[in-house]
């Protein structure tokens, strides 16, 4: 069976794409009340690291402005923040993908980017004004990309946590 390669490094000023890590990226958290009379709205500046998940034609034919990621968390920082991922149980069931707002993504053994498993965070998505990130990618130099068709399962577990449906009544049990 052939190999799939998961990760890339690519240079500085390589165009933005989906699947692209950032690693302590600023992000703009508005306080929880804003004066709307006020001309300046007051932000904490929070840094993440994180993944793009803006889709990679919009971002290299500048179809928007605003470029949406997600934090990314250490397998072993996640576990941090709920013991249930420490266990093997909650570390099978992100490997399985039953945890929508979540996505694991495979270790990374590319000199210099070594890194272990790591958990993407669906619940938590900011935006990053395109210009912003592009010039942050330049000054951060080589970044790490994840490669198809890892980053394509990665947008459909994406596409997958937005488009649940609840529905009010649910077809009875058949047992």
């Amino acid at each position: 069976m052939k190999e799939y390669p998961w990760y890339e490094i690519v240079v500085s000023d390589a165009w933005l794409s989906q699947g692209d890590f950032f690693e302590s990226c600023p992000v703009l958290v508005p306080r929880t009340v804003i004066d709307r009379d006020v001309e300046v709205a007051v932000a904490n500046v929070e840094e993440y690291d994180v993944v793009v998940m803006s889709q990679s034609c919009d971002l290299e034919y500048r179809k928007l402005n605003i470029v949406l990621v997600c934090p990314v968390w250490s397998l072993n920082e996640f576990g941090e923040k709920s013991s249930y991922f420490k266990g093997s149980r909650g570390k099978e069931a992100l490997r399985r993908g039953h945890l929508p707002g979540y996505h694991l993504l495979n270790k990374c053994e590319l000199e210099g980017f070594q890194k272990d498993y790591s958990v993407v965070d669906f619940r938590n998505v900011y935006g990053v004004p395109f210009d912003f990130l592009f010039e942050i990618s330049k000054q951060k130099g080589h970044r790490l990309r994840l490669l198809p068709p890892y980053r394509e399962h990665l947008s459909q577990a994406f596409a997958r946590f937005f488009m649940r449906v609840g529905l009010p009544s649910d077809i009875p049990s058949f047992e």
